[in-house]
């Protein structure tokens, strides 16, 4: 069992890492009474995160029981999507690629 979270390509890294802790959170929350949560969160509670076009992203909301979030420092756009966590996922979800930071220059003091 475990829980998808869909990062829009464009999304810069530095601000995936909060992005999908809120994801996960907000994905608990909306779903947290029913059965497949409480399963996922009582034992490993596995998480997925990939990168996803706009495309990907557009078709992906089509699939039930999930959660878009904005980000408010990007003028409230769309920046990804959390699925309640499952056992099976639709087959687009095997072809989606894992998301990973593109290197250290991303990262400067703020």
């Amino acid at each position: 069992m475990k829980m998808y979270i869909l990062v829009k390509r464009h999304i810069p890294d530095k601000l995936v890492p909060v992005i999908t802790a809120h994801a996960s959170l907000a994905c608990f929350r909306k779903f947290e009474h029913t059965a497949n949560m409480q399963t996922w969160i009582n034992g490993i509670f596995k998480k997925v995160v990939c990168v996803v076009t706009d495309a990907e992203f557009l078709n992906a909301q089509k699939e039930p029981d999930n959660i878009t979030l904005t980000e408010s420092s990007l003028d409230n756009q769309e920046v990804c999507i959390a699925f309640a966590p499952r056992e099976e996922y639709a087959k687009m979800f095997k072809f989606l690629k894992m998301w990973r930071p593109q290197g250290p220059e991303q990262y400067t003091q703020q």
